[in-house]
């Protein structure tokens, strides 16, 4: 399945420990970083980095859950993009922007101190 191929590009380009808990930890405590001239950050609306991080979240999960078959793995890290509501095309798309994009990669550990805070406290 080709989008599994790309899911799985995107999830190694992310290099999916980014979002991991010593990562929010670092950021800083103020608001959201302003984003640089010429950076992407701007260019990917909130919702876009929530569902990102929603399926990047996900991804993790299903990475460590030793009860999924190795074999099993790609077809429900492709589903888990798919129900993030984010194409694939797009999820790879800010992957890679992250990786050079400091004020996207802080949107994104913003999005996912959220959403795991939210986890923790209902």
């Amino acid at each position: 399945m080709k989008s599994s191929k790309a899911i799985a590009l995107g999830a190694a380009l992310f290099g999916m420990a980014t979002i991991s808990g010593p990562a929010i930890a670092q950021q800083p405590s103020s608001g959201a970083a302003p984003s640089a001239p010429g950076s992407s950050s701007a260019k990917y609306s909130d919702t876009e980095v929530n569902q990102f991080t929603k399926a990047v979240m996900a991804l993790q999960s299903i990475q460590k859950d030793a009860a999924v078959p190795a074999a099993d793995k790609q077809a429900k890290m492709a589903g888990a993009v798919q129900q993030s509501g984010l194409p694939p095309e797009k999820f790879n798309e800010i992957a890679t922007a992250s990786n050079t994009d400091p004020a996207l990669m802080q949107r994104i550990q913003l999005a996912a101190g959220k959403m795991q805070g939210g986890a923790k406290n209902p």
